[in-house]
Formats: C-alpha cells, sequence, structure tokens
C-alpha cells in the first residue's frame, strides 16, 4: 500500500496546484527555478575554474622556484 506514487496521485496533485495558484504563477515559479538552479551551476562551474587556475599558478611558482635552486 505504500509503495510509492502513482501517476493519478500525481496529476490530482497538479491539478490541485493549478487551481490554487493558476497557471501563470506556476510558469514564474518554474522559470525562476530554472534561473535560480542555472546560476548555481554557473557560480559552482566558476568557482571550480578559479580554484584549478590558483592551483595552476602555485605550481607554476613552485617549478620556477625548483628551477632557480637547480
Amino acid at each position: 500500500m505504500l509503495g510509492g506514487i502513482s501517476i493519478w496521485q500525481l496529476l490530482i496533485v497538479l491539478a490541485i496546484l493549478v487551481l490554487i495558484f493558476g497557471t501563470k504563477k506556476l510558469k514564474n515559479l518554474g522559470s525562476d527555478l530554472g534561473g535560480a538552479v542555472k546560476g548555481f551551476k554557473e557560480a559552482v562551474n566558476k568557482d571550480d575554474l578559479d580554484n584549478d587556475a590558483q592551483q595552476a599558478k602555485t605550481l607554476e611558482g613552485e617549478s620556477k622556484k625548483d628551477d632557480k635552486s637547480a
């Protein structure tokens, strides 16, 4: 009985949400949520690129030190 949510239950919940909020608000909510996810992904990727660039500079500086000491 508690095996999961069927497609009919999801459709009923969706119908109730449409009745309560209307399609325009749901569309705006969906686009806002999509924009937030996109912004989050871009921030994570930018942070990863910044970390990679910083590590490359550190490694470059260490290799120059090694060249001077040899």
